[in-house]
């Protein structure tokens, strides 16, 4: 059935708290840094999940995550149940854990398909793949620079990536089922690594005014999306590794995801601020707010964004602040859906989040170290929002613009209809998704 204008809440409804991981080791008592959850990621999959908690280590553990009975999760009914209804596996492998040897700030999986990427491969049924592209792997970023790569099934470290000379604050690797990984560094560079060629020579990308805290690559591999701490987001060509164009802002950008078709370009600012744009033309489409919540506590004056990240089927998108909240938020929606309740539930300050590959969950990383799995809206788009993702893939703003087709339909197919604080675009909204409830 369809969603009716009651499903979302203006207030938003609550998250359920799912799951929890506890660290190793506990926060210093002195304050100094060492125990943060700086990243965590689901495998392309959803069959692995990977824990930044602290102190040089990354734990690897088997989704779902009730098969592991030894790291701390804290399995509430909510919980329990959720897992008994997921797709469960025969893992062979056990959980892993991997010494880093330095604080790990970034986390990224390998090879990594999207969806029409995928559907392309298969129409084209392509051969078995070989050597690294064969395996899992799994990139870590650390404190000193280096990039150490690591073979998933077994837990081996397979090489390291040495040319950036600060930490590495964010890892990507490419949606089209390559080896190539996107990198990010406080030495205010980007560096494109092809991991099956010569791994020792990466291209630079340079021009950033300050550290670069995060980056996206488009799904149809055409763009890098980076963001500095500054007020504008960097758009380069991933085919010509050239500067393309600025996307200014009025805030300093801290995060930024590409929408599954491409067509959206998320950005949360340290002010709270969230800008949805559209990547070709540099429009701001919509500017909400990560706004606090009153009734849970006072909003401290100096706690900013820290992550965003899009859903899987492109109709949500999740917020993490230091306001210790996690929000999820509907496309055409001004005020978020979603938002986890702190009563009974330890939260620190958020630093990361990322959800699951198909959907449910987000899985966000704390500043103590902990990790919170969290309840999302499970929804089936329905088939013109497929449509338009399936035609967005491959086709710019501009193409679609210039298509002889009503203005309507033009301004569906663009997300024009975002732009639009009203009652109606709540109902764009919702004809375009299914509950599943």
């Amino acid at each position: 059935m369809e969603l009716n204008p009651s499903d979302l809440k203006p207030k938003g409804e609550t998250a359920t708290l799912i799951g929890e991981l506890k660290p190793v080791h506990p926060q210093l008592l002195d304050g100094r840094a060492g125990c943060e959850t700086w990243s965590v990621e689901f495998s392309p999959d959803g069959s692995y999940f990977a824990w930044s908690l602290g102190h040089g280590i990354v734990k690897l553990l088997l989704w779902p995550i009730e098969q592991i009975s030894d790291v701390g999760l804290q399995r509430s009914t909510a919980c329990k149940n959720h897992i008994c209804n997921a797709a469960r596996k025969s893992h062979v492998n056990k959980e892993k854990t991997l010494d880093c040897g330095q604080t790990v700030w970034s986390l990224a999986f390998g090879p990594r398909l999207s969806k029409q990427a995928e559907n392309q491969r298969d129409d084209a049924k392509a051969g078995p793949s070989s050597g690294l592209s064969s395996s899992l792997l799994l990139a870590t970023g650390l404190n000193n620079g280096i990039i150490k790569v690591w073979e998933v099934k077994t837990g081996h470290l397979l090489f390291n990536l040495t040319e950036h000379r600060d930490v590495v604050r964010d890892l990507t690797f490419a949606p089209n089922g390559s080896l190539i990984l996107v990198s990010g560094s406080r030495d205010k560079t980007l560096r494109i690594w092809d991991l099956t060629k010569d791994r020792k020579k990466a291209h630079v990308l340079t021009g950033h005014g300050n550290w670069v805290y995060s980056s996206c690559i488009s799904p149809d591999c055409s763009i890098i999306a980076s963001v500095c701490g500054h007020n504008q987001v960097y758009l380069w060509s991933l085919r010509s590794y050239t500067f393309i164009r600025y996307l200014e802002g009025k805030h300093c950008l801290i995060s930024c995801d590409f929408s599954p078709d491409g067509a959206l370009l998320i950005t949360a600012a340290f002010s709270k601020e969230l800008i949805l744009w559209d990547p070709y033309t540099g429009e701001a489409l919509r500017k909400l707010s990560h706004c606090f919540s009153p009734e849970y506590f006072p909003a401290p004056p100096d706690v900013s964004m820290r992550a965003v990240r899009f859903s899987p089927e492109g109709l949500y998108f999740a917020s993490v602040a230091e306001d210790r909240a996690v929000r999820i938020w509907a496309l055409g929606i001004d005020s978020p859906v979603m938002e986890n309740c702190y009563t009974g539930v330890h939260v620190s300050n958020g630093l990361c989040c990322a959800f699951h590959p198909q959907g449910g969950v987000v899985a966000t990383g704390t500043r103590d170290g902990y990790v919170q799995f969290w309840s999302t809206p499970r929804i089936v788009p329905s088939l013109r929002h497929l449509s338009r993702v399936s035609l967005r893939h491959s086709v710019s703003t501009y193409q679609v613009m210039a298509l002889p087709i009503p203005n309507k339909m033009k301004d569906f197919l663009t997300y024009r209809t975002l732009a639009r604080c009203h009652e109606s675009s709540e109902l764009h909204h919702l004809q375009d998704v299914v509950s599943l409830n």
